[in-house]
């Protein structure tokens, strides 16, 4: 499978999976639903190192600063999940989810320009898409679920993941799964220092939203990193980015949200931009 359809098949994954996280952060505070996550898919993680090095195709050579890289990837991806969770929280996914994902794209595609890459004009038109849709989708912050907050926690959301994209572009291809579950790693002791400091909230746990969303993010991480193996960070993440999507409809099709003109123009533009950015 090509790196354009591995990215595709992780942005799937991920939308789905971060649908399942909004919802458990609707029943329990989003930073701990974060740290749950980290912990349900730190075994998920390492069953894939293990399974692919036990088949031949996993690491070779893991250096200290493949885990380095991994431990910051982690910690920028820790930080992105509890902004999307609590941005995911406030109702508005239909929103929140694309706004994210604009940042998400973005970001990478300049990291890889200040690195060499030359992913070509598009990618330019797509960052004036990009903040277009970001300028709409405030816009309607008087449609009460859509405010300024919400529309900056998810921007900060995107840029958490963006460095993740970036972190992870810069493990060796000789190190196999194993810098992922380092990210893993560093994230689970940051939840169960969470957990252990926070008090649980009353009610039952949203067990099957909060299994879903642990392991369907590491699967994705798994496929997306295996994408960046063969493809262009400028390339891959814009298209991994696209996961919005299977949010997006999976809370019109169960939420039944609604969008104001405004916001669907500017969801569009958002589109576009995740669009041009990735045939760049």
């Amino acid at each position: 499978m090509g790196a354009v359809a591995l990215a595709a098949v992780s942005a799937i994954i991920w939308g789905v999976g971060d649908y399942a996280g909004g919802r458990a952060s609707r029943a329990m505070p989003a930073l701990r639903v974060t740290a749950l996550v980290q912990l349900l898919g730190l075994p998920v993680a390492l069953a894939a190192a293990l399974a692919m090095t036990f088949w031949g195709t996993g690491a070779t050579v893991v250096r200290p600063a493949d885990l380095a890289w991994g431990a910051a990837a982690g910690l920028a991806g820790l930080a992105g999940i509890v902004l999307l969770y609590r941005a995911l929280a406030g109702g508005a996914m239909a929103v929140a989810a694309p706004t994210t994902a604009v940042a998400a794209a973005v970001l990478p595609v300049g990291i890889g320009l200040l690195l060499g890459e030359r992913p070509g004009p598009t990618a330019l038109i797509g960052v004036v898409c990009a903040l277009l849709s970001v300028a709409l989708v405030s816009a309607a912050g008087g449609s009460g679920k859509v405010t300024a907050g919400l529309v900056l926690t998810a921007i900060g959301a995107g840029t958490g993941f963006g460095l993740f994209f970036a972190g992870m572009d810069r493990f060796g291809e000789n190190a196999g799964m194993w810098p992922l579950v380092g990210a893993r790693v560093i994230g689970a002791v940051l939840g169960l220092a969470v957990l252990l400091l926070t008090r649980r909230p009353e009610g039952p746990l949203p067990r099957r939203e909060l299994a879903a969303a642990g392991s369907l993010d590491t699967i994705a991480n798994v496929t997306y990193l295996l994408a960046l193996h063969s493809g262009m960070l400028a390339v891959v993440a814009p298209v991994a980015s696209l996961y919005p999507a299977s949010t997006v409809l999976l809370a019109f099709a169960l939420d039944r949200e609604r969008v104001r003109p405004v916001q669907v123009t500017g969801l569009a533009l958002a589109g576009a931009a995740l669009v041009l950015t990735s045939i760049a």
